[in-house]
């Protein structure tokens, strides 16, 4: 039972629970109309301490689309925030007018501290270099809908391994699904962290190995999951600077991958994408983002109690 339920990271939804909601995900895929109104008389709050475009407005439009309404703000110099109100008094404060709250935060672990406050709902929309669940729903969703099914893949993430919080959270789902494989594609400076593979993957017992060249391995992937190198979580502009072209995806590239292999983004592309892959019919990264507002329509139904 999601109903009233936070979501913090991908483990707070049990497979059986993902399933459930993938596949209210695919009803509403096929027929948008049948549900334009579950919500109606529900409000989201959307709290965006950091920039975002695709996820807040997946967020709105998902929730607009079920019927329901929304209020927040996409920037915390227009919230209290700013004079210097902490995190549990916004959260106690907006969480007494809305019935579900979607939260991003530069810091990880705040979405957690807001779930102890909040007399609603919270749904972490990204907390730092942590987790980003709702971005591994549309992951799911998309993989589910254009492969078929969530076991026996070879998936390779490709860039920045460290503080992608959307590797970590795909990586933490797909360790619960049967033979699939991981192959991790970065700079050493940006690798999978280590508590990534001594918490997720070893328990897991999951096969993976790592390589500095994307051309040596993408034959061998079912997915190809990339990543942008990231500027803001780098301390150091110098290293952004060098780092931040170390993984281009090209035509080139793309020549030596399967046919059927499926290339997905967490979105915003920089330069990782060559814009002349974008034809490719293996590039599923903008299906990805119309699949994610479904994801969150039939996530928002869920735990709302609508559905």
């Amino acid at each position: 039972m999601l109903k009233g339920r936070h979501l913090i990271e991908p483990d707070d939804l049990s497979v059986e629970e993902i399933d459930e909601i993938c596949s209210l995900a695919e009803q509403m895929i096929v027929d948008p109309a049948a549900f334009q109104d579950v919500c109606r008389g529900k409000i989201l709050a959307t709290l965006f301490f950091e920039p975002s475009t695709r996820t807040r407005l997946s967020f709105e439009a998902a929730m607009l689309h079920l019927g329901g309404s929304v209020e927040g703000f996409a920037d915390a110099q227009s919230s209290s925030a700013s004079k210097g109100e902490t995190l549990a008094d916004t959260i106690r404060v907006v969480s007494s007018y809305v019935d579900i709250i979607a939260m991003r935060t530069p810091k990880e672990g705040a979405a957690l501290l807001a779930s102890k406050y909040s007399a609603c709902p919270v749904v972490n929309a990204g907390d730092g270099g942590h987790f980003h669940p709702t971005q591994t729903l549309t992951d799911l969703v998309t993989i589910r809908q254009l492969r078929g099914g969530f076991e026996g893949h070879t998936i390779g993430f490709c860039g920045d391994l460290k503080f992608g919080r959307t590797v970590h959270s795909l990586v933490q789902a797909m360790c619960r699904y049967k033979g699939n494989k991981f192959i991790f594609i970065s700079p050493h400076e940006l690798t999978i962290p280590e508590y990534i593979v001594e918490n997720v993957l070893t328990p897991a017992g999951i096969g993976y190995e790592t390589a500095t060249r994307l051309e040596d391995v993408i034959d061998k992937l079912d997915i190809l999951y990339m990543t942008r190198v990231q500027k803001e979580r780098f301390f150091n502009e110098q290293d952004y600077i060098r780092l931040k072209d170390s993984y281009i995806l090209d035509k080139e590239k793309m020549r030596l991958a399967r046919k059927d292999m499926i290339v997905l983004h967490p979105l915003p592309r920089v330069n990782e994408i060559s814009p002349a892959v974008d034809d490719d019919p293996r590039a599923a990264y903008f299906k990805q983002v119309k699949y994610g507002m479904f994801a969150r329509m039939a996530l928002i139904s869920k735990i709302t109690g609508c559905l």
